[in-house]
Order: C-alpha cells, then sequence, then structure tokens
C-alpha cells in the first residue's frame, strides 16, 4: 500500500510539473495565423538553430483587417522573410516604431510588446513568420488622427532595423503613456508551410 502511495505521490508531481511547464495558467491573447489553416508550423525544441540576423530577412506588412465590427480595432500582419540560403530561427516580440508627420507627442509613436509568440521557431530559406500587430484607430468624430508614414522595426536578438511603408488609409489613435493602450505588437508566429 505504501509503494502505492509513493507511486501515485509521483504521478502527481510528475503531472503538477508538466502543467507548470506548459504556461502560468494566464492565457495570453489569441493571434490568427497568417495565412490562416495549412500545415503545422514547425517549431524546434531547442534554440541550436541560429536567430535569422537583419541581414537575413526582408519585411512586408500584409492588409490590415477590422478585428470586431465597431471596435476601431484592425490587425495588421508583420511579415518577416527568410532571404537567406539557410534555415534560421525568428521567435519573439519585434521591436516596432511608427515612424510619421510630427505631433504633440513626437513623431516616432514606439510600439508595446505583448509576449505571445512562440517559444522557438525554425524559418527555413524562403519561408516566412508573422507577428500581429494590433492598431487602434481614432472615433470618428476625433478628426483624420494621426497617420504614420512609415513603421521601422527591429528582429528580435538583432539591433539593425528594417524598414516598410505604412498603410496611408490606417491613421493610428496615439496613446504613448496610457497604461493600456489599443495599439501593440504581438509575438512572432509560425507561418503555415
Amino acid at each position: 500500500m505504501r509503494n502505492r502511495r509513493v507511486a501515485l505521490g509521483a504521478t502527481a508531481v510528475a503531472g503538477a510539473f508538466a502543467l507548470a511547464a506548459c504556461g502560468s495558467g494566464t492565457a495570453a491573447p489569441q493571434q490568427p495565423q497568417a495565412g490562416g489553416g495549412g500545415a503545422a508550423p514547425k517549431l524546434v525544441s531547442d534554440e541550436s538553430t541560429p536567430r535569422c540576423g537583419t541581414a537575413d530577412l526582408s519585411v512586408a506588412l500584409g492588409v490590415p483587417e477590422q478585428r470586431e465590427e465597431g471596435s476601431g480595432q484592425y490587425e495588421v500582419p508583420l511579415t518577416y522573410t527568410n532571404t537567406s540560403g539557410q534555415t534560421c530561427g525568428l521567435h519573439g516580440v519585434p521591436g516596432v516604431d511608427l515612424v510619421g508627420p510630427d505631433d504633440p507627442m513626437g513623431t516616432v509613436y514606439h510600439l508595446p510588446r505583448v509576449d505571445n509568440g512562440v517559444p522557438a521557431n525554425d524559418v527555413p530559406a524562403g519561408e516566412t513568420a508573422t507577428a500581429a500587430i494590433t492598431v487602434l484607430t481614432p472615433a470618428p468624430e476625433a478628426g483624420p488622427g494621426w497617420t504614420p508614414t512609415h513603421l521601422v522595426t527591429i528582429p528580435p536578438g538583432q539591433t539593425e532595423p528594417l524598414s516598410v511603408d505604412w498603410p496611408s488609409d490606417l491613421p493610428v489613435l496615439r496613446q504613448d503613456a496610457a497604461t493600456h493602450p489599443g495599439t501593440y505588437v504581438n509575438g512572432i508566429l509560425a507561418d503555415p508551410r
């Protein structure tokens, strides 16, 4: 009987460790994978694959899609393509600045980061990975708002930036000092292959 209790106790402890390893119990906002559907992303179990350097990547913005009718929030896919000749790792939350016309808060809007991406991610040569940018637009009665001219991003683990033009018809509500801003960058997700 004592051996059975020890075995059951060991199983319960192992189960608790397994649950703890899966996460903290606080669910991060779920983000759709760019391109929808398709094969499961290829995750690596360790960090043996070297990170993608800025020189290994090109960047593009996808078409903004409204999150919920009347919410004023849009999702803009920020897609990185591995332009090198080898597989590299791309995971974490990129740095993102929106740059635009003069504003009382300045010409640069540093976006807060939400770490809800994949913990590890192999990106073969020619393949992509995406971080969604959640954008809150100003209410129509507030006027035209502030529209960035371009986006500057620094891939995770890098120091050199990449730049891409911002959609000219997507204004952003500036909330530089807000505790819970409606505009932020999400973690990188593997794109379906």
